[in-house]
């Protein structure tokens, strides 16, 4: 019962990055659009969403790869 439970809230929080992450890529994206659309530098925008959706997206990836292989490992008892 209490794996259940702490197995449900390491799921919970890998749910959480990715709504992060994606809440974040999208929020830059619609920074750039909006850049655009009111005729302002576009540099800026183009290069933090360069810099920033890479960087969050492997931060995120990287938890979800240590994520699954810890559950390998455990269930393989390793």
């Amino acid at each position: 019962m209490k794996l259940r439970v702490v197995f449900v809230f390491q799921v919970l929080s890998l749910l959480g990055i990715w709504v992060f992450v994606l809440g974040i890529s999208v929020w830059i994206i619609r920074l750039i659009w909006l850049a655009h659309k009111l005729d302002e530098m576009l540099g800026p925008s183009l290069a933090i969403s360069i810099v920033a959706i890479p960087v969050f997206l492997t931060g995120a990836s990287v938890l979800t790869y240590v994520f699954v292989g810890l559950r390998r490992g455990r269930d393989r008892g390793e």
